[in-house]
């Protein structure tokens, strides 16, 4: 009866983080304000569906649904909108530094055949400064050029039961956004992601109390943790309801640790679809 209850806990407790990360991944989607003094804030809610690889080279998936209320918060230090979460420690109009925010779908080992038996792989967190160079003059109304570079250095915690340290996330990444015909605006991204050991130890360590027949002991090792080239697009149905979706290509070829029992597939596609509809706004507008 204990177990069974504790179990459940579990179950609903990781529905719970999964919803978050899926909240996470799908929120920077949403439509810029088109307005050149948007609101201080707007809340409203969404909902959304996610799916990815299990880890970087997985032949398995995890996805998640959910529906869920987001607020946007357009502050002078800490924002929370379509470019993300952060707390910004220095802007001008070519670079910005500030503290930003990720966070990726965790996945249980029976999602995953390769990990089966092994520890789960818990909601990832990530957290740390982030660097943002306009490569040219940002357009009016707007704190973000069309071509861009993200350089990000960020701490990744697992949070599977508690909250644990897994290493650090090197994640550079050219940027382009566009205005298309018809209300579109598109996004497109481009970048490696290297981790440390540790990192790569979440992912591809194999210990000797975990090694099979089939899937021998393997010493994980930092550096090229995959190539990603991403695209998105966003589009307005109105004034308070807006639909959002993302598509993302992993290869982890060249990689680190492609040599890993536990990478069974050189690529994967991450994709994701939201509609968010915005129930009340400031009437105070932000203050950049």
């Amino acid at each position: 009866m204990h177990t069974t209850t504790a179990s459940h806990r579990s179950r609903r407790r990781r529905t719970r983080l999964a919803a978050l990360a899926l909240a996470g991944a799908l929120l920077p989607l949403l439509p810029a304000h088109a307005s050149p003094a948007p609101p201080l804030w707007e809340a409203g809610v969404f909902v959304g569906a996610a799916t990815q690889p299990a880890y970087p080279g997985a032949d398995d998936r995890t996805s998640r649904a959910a529906l869920l209320p987001y607020l946007i918060y357009r502050g002078p230090l800490l924002r929370v909108d379509n470019e993300g979460a952060a707390l910004r420690a220095l802007r001008t109009p070519r670079l910005e530094l500030n503290l930003g925010f990720a966070g990726s779908l965790g996945s249980s080992a029976d999602e995953a055949d390769a990990r089966a038996g092994m520890p789960d792989l818990g909601l990832l967190i990530e957290a740390g400064p982030r660097l943002v160079w306009n490569l040219v003059d940002p357009q009016a109304g707007s704190t973000r050029a069309p071509w861009r570079l993200e350089v990000p250095l960020r701490a990744v915690l697992e949070i599977d039961g508690g909250v644990h340290y897994r290493g650090l996330a090197f994640a550079p990444e050219l940027v382009h956004e566009r205005r298309l015909g018809g209300g579109w605006n598109a996004g497109l991204r481009f970048g490696p992601v290297f981790g440390n050991e540790g990192l790569a130890d979440l992912f591809y360590q194999v210990d000797p109390v975990h090694a099979t027949a089939t899937r021998p002991a393997y010493d994980a090792s930092g550096g090229l943790i995959a190539w990603r080239a991403g695209a998105s697009l966003q589009r307005s149905l109105g004034r308070d309801l807006s639909l959002f979706g993302f598509v993302r290509l992993e290869s982890v070829a060249g990689a680190a640790n492609r040599n890993s029992p536990l990478v069974r597939r050189d690529a994967g596609v991450a994709g994701g679809i939201g509609l968010a509809w915005t129930f009340a706004r400031s009437a105070r507008p932000a203050v950049d």
